[in-house]
């Protein structure tokens, strides 16, 4: 048994290391940035926000509050990571490409491995927090949320300046 629980454990940070490497390898590619597809990730996202919420009972007030702390605390780092992100346009043909900056990478790298430590603290101290599993997973599920939503926003709005620059220089 000691050995099933030995591998587990192993899984349990071998997982989290495995998506910051492909994370990573993704985000030092430049990649064609089509603005009219950037909505699809956020809508997805946010259905599931609130597929996932609309099953549940209203959460308490303390936990409302922490939900409240984390969307705000990842909008501003989605914000930050957005506004770290490079985007280039072609002048001739205004196509647009990204690539993650070193910094936002290392911000995605850090968020991922606080929040799998915590995530392990809390869930075996759950009684002692008073919260339950399931709150202490729509918390992180907010927080992932909105970085990623505001992210998406605050690079739309510079490539959509970007190309309306260059539709009006040509």
């Amino acid at each position: 048994m000691m050995g099933g629980d030995g591998a587990q454990g192993a899984w349990t940070y071998l997982v989290p290391l495995i998506a910051i490497v492909v994370i990573v390898l993704h985000g030092v590619r430049t990649r064609v940035l089509r603005i009219e597809h950037m909505w699809i990730t956020p809508a997805l996202i946010l259905l599931a926000v609130v597929l996932t919420f609309a099953v549940q009972p209203p959460p308490r007030l303390p936990v409302l509050v922490a939900e409240a702390f984390v969307l705000g605390m990842g909008a501003g780092m989605g914000w930050w990571r957005g506004r770290t992100t490079e985007i280039r346009i072609d002048p001739a043909t205004h196509a647009l490409t990204c690539k993650a900056s070193p910094l936002g990478m290392a911000l995605i790298a850090g968020v991922f491995l606080l929040r799998f430590s915590f995530r392990d603290y809390a869930l075996e101290h759950a009684g002692q927090l008073r919260v339950t599993p399931v709150e202490i997973a729509d918390v992180f599920l907010l927080f992932a949320a909105s970085l990623v939503c505001t992210q998406r926003l605050e690079m739309w709005i510079r490539a959509r300046r970007l190309v309306a620059a260059a539709t009006t220089d040509a």
